[in-house]
């Protein structure tokens, strides 16, 4: 097995350092486009129903889309969103000097509504893998034993 993986050139573990890698650089673009939006989400056009934070959710739904087709994992999609749900929750706290960034406003409702909505939806329409209590590990899989004198079991 270690001449396997000598051969190769990968290391045990290589694997999953560059899935986590991906998965943290993942968050915090998630985390980033949620400090973006939510500066950006209150941008007056004059109409009744807001239309920027339609966009900035549409925006965030083919992100959020976009990054769990590219992992094929509806974790790929679900960590990003957390970290635009971190962001936007941050922003939405009213902090002791009365300030808020995302406002009681119907552009803030919107905004975070509509941003829900697209994280929900975008995990739901991405293709699941199968369910991980329906997966047979490798620990349950039969192994062939072979022994010194030739007789495999």
């Amino acid at each position: 097995m270690e001449d396997e993986q000598v051969e190769t050139g990968k290391r045990p573990g290589s694997d999953a350092v560059v899935t986590g890698a991906a998965y943290g650089v993942l968050f915090l673009l998630g985390a980033v486009y949620g400090v973006v939006a939510g500066l950006e989400h209150s941008w007056d056009v004059g109409d009744s129903v807001p239309p920027v934070p339609i966009v900035l959710s549409l925006v965030l739904f083919a992100l959020l889309y976009g990054a769990g087709r590219l992992l094929g994992t509806k974790m790929g999609a679900f960590v990003p969103g957390m970290g635009w749900m971190l962001a936007a929750l941050l922003f939405s706290v009213k902090r002791p000097e009365g300030d808020l960034v995302i406002a009681a406003n119907p552009a803030g409702y919107w905004y975070l509504g509509g941003g829900a909505l697209a994280l929900v939806v975008a995990v739901l329409l991405l293709p699941s893998s199968g369910s991980w209590l329906l997966h047979q590990g490798s620990y349950g899989k039969a192994r062939r034993m072979n022994f010194s004198d030739g007789i495999s079991t």
